[in-house]
């Protein structure tokens, strides 16, 4: 696989699957452009990329923030030019069942897990299709296929994510834009170590393979569909979930 002359854009680029997947392009030749909040750690896996031989420049970045993203791509396009492969890795989500919720935190995960990708997508797709060449990988969840429980705002915002992911690959086919969506299972993340022990154990012994996922096996689904081994998909979403979900 091969993002020799590709300029990417990475965002939750900062860890767990963001990182992996920053590492992923980068090795394989990509211009990595990483988005964060996390500046301290950014900037540290930019620095790493770069001491490998990659090319990676880290900038921070608020998906929720229309300004944020704003100058994030007028950062990029005065560099690069253009934008050929966006990989929306950010997200967010917690463990809470539904009746006891607030509104408030459903503003945050619709914002962060289904408007944020929304918004990246609205900047940089009409350069895609300008173009006529790009690829852009939405990471989703499984909850946002077959629900999870006391996941009930995240996996609504998931599977929003799945949806909007069909519906731009309808209009972006004829740009030559592909557009498509992982769903990862359980991966060994920040997020994941947040979650109560008592829930992960019940997590891994669902998992047909009986272990959580590594950043860097979601990182190799994602980057399948940010270069041409995948030219002919378009509008795919792929569970990489250790049999968790098997859904047709």
């Amino acid at each position: 696989m091969n993002l020799s002359d590709k300029i990417t854009v990475v965002t939750g680029a900062a860890s767990g699957i963001g990182k992996a997947t920053a590492k992923a392009f980068a090795e394989v030749g990509g211009m990595v452009y990483m988005g964060d909040l996390n500046e301290e750690n950014g900037e540290k896996v930019a620095e790493e990329l770069r001491a490998a031989g990659g090319k990676a420049t880290f900038i921070r970045l608020d998906i929720t923030d229309d300004a944020s993203i704003a100058g994030f791509k007028d950062q990029i396009i005065g560099e690069s030019g253009r934008l050929d492969v966006l990989a929306n890795v950010a997200g967010w989500g917690h463990t809470e069942f539904f009746a006891q919720s607030a509104p408030a935190d459903w503003d945050k995960e619709i914002d962060i897990n289904l408007k944020g990708p929304m918004k990246m997508c609205h900047a940089f797709v009409p350069g895609m299709f300008e173009q006529n060449y790009g690829r852009i990988v939405n990471v989703s969840s499984d909850a946002g296929r077959v629900g999870s429980l006391a996941e009930s705002v995240y996996a609504a915002a998931k599977g929003g994510q799945i949806a909007f992911t069909k519906a731009l690959a309808r209009e972006a086919a004829r740009y030559k834009v592909a557009v498509n969506c992982i769903c990862p299972g359980p991966t060994e993340t920040p997020l994941l170590a947040d979650t109560a022990e008592n829930i992960q154990e019940a997590l891994k012994k669902a998992i047909p393979m009986r272990r959580f996922g590594q950043p860097n096996e979601i990182a190799d689904a994602i980057l399948f569909f940010a270069c041409e081994r995948s030219s002919y998909c378009t509008g795919q979403v792929l569970s990489v979930s250790g049999g968790l979900t098997m859904v047709d």
